[in-house]
């Protein structure tokens, strides 16, 4: 009789049928995903065990223990200086440029610590950061060590996840082959390798709201904040309402933030053309939706780190620190 392989009792755990089945718990879950980490499951059961997941939808506890085998297998450099905020960056963008990168930017230039990490690829017809950088002339990090050292040095850096956790790449690049996405592409926003105290989330789909915001309790994430962003990246629907859902230190809370935009101003872009960026920061280009997607967007975050006490102050001190930038240098560019 052929010998059970390890894996097995994971994907019967939570594929055994709709009254049979449960959720892992969060230690079978960092079990299940240490295997995984490590190549130690069969091509087919991985692939059993993420569309059962992504069927399903993910729960808390199953999120927290693979974040948690995540950062247990990470190689953290030894001196990591205090980062502000972490920010994932893995939807992309194809109705909007991607207008949160001048925003992240410009909070780094105000003197705000930001550790970007992110994908691209895995969609077609999207523009990803990686791409945005490139145009503006910011170089990427190629290492978790690297990246410490250069938000030693300044305040901004990206990094891929391809050089966080090569694995969760190829996971995250099987979705040409399942036709959708995986766990990978939820999981992977919460790893936070840097250990920010504020954690800036965001989603397309409202079902998945809860779970980042369950995650981050369970993982005692210190400050996060998950709201309903442009493409499901980390940037403000200026012409829609946006509700804001917290996490502060325990206690959870949610903010209903006023459209400030017209809609006329809020058509989506038909030619995505990426060298308008670098107009928009020198302020040639001043597009209405551009600069309320990036001053909405610093708002939100000043609101989550504290520094805000509402949605009107956070507003204003967003639109000093953009009109603040230095407009003829584009920050971090070589």
């Amino acid at each position: 009789m052929q010998q059970e392989h390890p894996f097995a009792q994971y994907i019967r755990i939570i594929g055994k049928g709709p009254r049979l089945s449960r959720p892992l718990t969060r230690e079978e879950s960092f079990q299940a995903a240490t295997m995984v980490l490590n190549h130690k499951v069969d091509p087919i059961q991985l692939g059993a065990f993420l569309c059962i997941l992504r069927v399903r939808t993910e729960d808390p506890e199953e999120g927290a223990g693979f974040v948690d085998a995540v950062r247990n297998e990470l190689s953290l450099p030894n001196d990591i200086p205090a980062i502000d905020l972490d920010w994932p960056s893995y939807a992309g963008k194809a109705r909007q440029l991607p207008y949160y990168l001048l925003a992240a930017l410009a909070m780094a230039a105000s003197g705000i610590k930001i550790f970007m990490h992110g994908a691209s690829g895995h969609t077609a017809n999207r523009l990803y950061t990686d791409q945005a950088l490139a145009e503006l002339g910011i170089a990427q990090s190629t290492s978790l060590e690297d990246a410490a050292l250069r938000l030693k040095k300044g305040n901004f850096s990206y990094l891929s996840l391809d050089k966080i956790s090569p694995v969760l790449q190829e996971i995250m690049d099987l979705k040409s082959t399942l036709g959708v996405r995986t766990p990978v592409n939820t999981f992977a926003r919460m790893i936070n390798a840097f250990n920010a105290p504020c954690v800036l989330q965001c989603i397309t789909h409202s079902a998945y709201r809860d779970i980042h915001r369950d995650c981050a309790d369970l993982l005692g994430q210190k400050r996060m904040c998950v709201f309903k962003g442009e493409g499901g990246e980390i940037e403000r629907r200026a012409a829609k309402p946006v509700n804001i859902q917290y996490l502060i230190d325990g206690e959870r809370f949610e903010e209903e933030w006023p459209a400030f935009l017209a809609p006329e101003n809020a058509a989506h872009d038909t030619d995505m053309d990426i060298t308008r960026l670098k107009k928009v920061w020198s302020g040639e280009d001043c597009h209405p939706y551009a600069i309320a997607a990036i001053t909405g967007t610093i708002a939100i975050a000043l609101r989550l780190m504290g520094r805000a006490t509402s949605c009107d102050d956070a507003h204003e001190q967003a639109e000093t620190i953009w009109a603040n930038r230095q407009m003829d240098t584009v920050p971090y560019a070589e």
